[in-house]
C-alpha cells in the first residue's frame, strides 16, 4: 500500500502520483496570502515523461505516494546506441536500461559507477547519479602560460564522450571533478 502523504510533507524528492502518473517535486514553497487559504506552490516532473508541471496544493490536502522504488545498481556498458546495461549490487541481475531513460545522465556514465535506479512498475523510469564524479579529459587545447583571465574556459572533452566548460589551466589527461545535477567543472583532482 502506497504511503499517503499532507501538504506539511512536501519537500524536494518526494515522489508523488498526480492524476494516475508518478511525480518527483522539483520545488516545494508554502505560501500564506493575507486573504484565503494557505497552500503549496510546487513544481514537479513526470518521473515517465520528463514533463514538468506547476501546481498549487491547497493546505490539508492529501497525496499517496508514488509506488516507486529506488535500488542501487552499477553502470556495466553500452549497448549500442539503443542502451544502457546495469547490474543490480544485490542480486547481480543485468537490466538493460533504453537511452531515453538514461536521457543526458550518459554524459557521466562511467563503468562500474554506482547509480539509482528507480522502478514504476518494475520498470526503470529514471537514473541518479551521484552528486560528483571523477573524469579524465580526453581533448582539449594546451593551457597558455601566463593567460590567468578570470573566468575564462574552454570546451574539453571527457572520458566519456561529454563536453564541458573548464579553466584554462587544465590539460589533456587531468581528472576532473564533475558536478553531475548542473554538468560543470568543481575542481581539478589529479594533473596528467
Amino acid at each position: 500500500m502506497a504511503q499517503t502523504y499532507d501538504t506539511a510533507d512536501l519537500r524536494k524528492g518526494l515522489k508523488i502520483m498526480v492524476d494516475g502518473a508518478p511525480y518527483i517535486v522539483v520545488e516545494a514553497q508554502f505560501v500564506k496570502p493575507g486573504k484565503g487559504q494557505a497552500f503549496t506552490r510546487t513544481k514537479m516532473k513526470n518521473l515517465l515523461t520528463g514533463g514538468v508541471i506547476e501546481r498549487n496544493i491547497r493546505s490539508g490536502e492529501k497525496m499517496d505516494g508514488a509506488n516507486v522504488e529506488d535500488r542501487p545498481f552499477q553502470f556495466l556498458y553500452k549497448e549500442g546506441d539503443e542502451a544502457f546495461v546495469f547490474m543490480d549490487e544485490q542480486t547481480y541481475d543485468q537490466v538493460s536500461v533504453p537511452g531515453d531513460v538514461v536521457d543526458e545522465e550518459w554524459r557521466f556514465l562511467k563503468e562500474n559507477l554506482s547509480v539509482t535506479l528507480t522502478f514504476y512498475n518494475d520498470r526503470p523510469i529514471s537514473v541518479t547519479l551521484p552528486n560528483h564524479v571523477q573524469l579524465k579529459v580526453i581533448e582539449t587545447e594546451p593551457g597558455v602560460r601566463g593567460d590567468t583571465a578570470t573566468g575564462a574556459s574552454k570546451p574539453a572533452k571527457l572520458e566519456t564522450g561529454a563536453s564541458i566548460q573548464v579553466p584554462l589551466f587544465v590539460n589533456e589527461g587531468d581528472v576532473l571533478k564533475i558536478d553531475t545535477r548542473e554538468g560543470s567543472y568543481l575542481e581539478r583532482t589529479a594533473r596528467a
